[in-house]
């Protein structure tokens, strides 16, 4: 029930102007579905929904944007790229990448994020990730794109 009514939430804000949770609430009851101000707050930020200028200077509820979204994901996997990264290096299908202490596992979770579709999962330690890559002959293309990022 809930995932419908976070999908009714996104499609009505996408379709309609809802300036307040209250316009929000008569909008689902409109769509045959009932709900209370503390669930629509709820929900509001669970998906992350933001408020931006609309006609006439009116503040709306939006989606906030994908592209935003993979800009501040790409800028961060750079960063700590940059900043942690000691070495870059694989054996078949796996990528290994060493870093400096304590950093492996936020490293990790920026490459989880960037969306790269040839990564199938990353396991990061404490100076150390492991990504294993698909298909084997895609991880030359994403040690150059890494490489590229970290500038070396």
């Amino acid at each position: 029930m809930k995932n419908k009514r976070q999908k009714l939430i996104l499609d009505i804000v996408s379709q309609q102007i809802i300036e307040t949770q209250d316009d929000l609430v008569y909008a689902l009851h409109e769509a045959n579905v009932t709900v209370t101000q503390a669930t629509i707050s709820r929900d509001i930020k669970e998906l992350g929904l933001i408020k931006m200028p609309g006609e006439n200077g009116i503040q709306r509820y939006a989606a906030p944007a994908v592209e935003a979204s993979n800009v501040r994901n790409n800028e961060r996997l750079k960063r700590l790229l940059r900043d942690s990264v000691i070495s870059i290096d694989f054996s078949e299908n796996l990528v290994i990448i060493k870093t400096l202490p304590g950093e492996a596992q936020g490293v990790a979770s920026a490459v989880d994020n960037a969306g790269f579709p040839e990564i199938i999962g990353t396991v990061g330690g404490d100076d150390t990730i492991l990504i294993v890559v698909k298909p084997k002959n895609a991880v030359l293309d994403i040690i150059n794109r890494l490489k590229d990022i970290t500038r070396w």
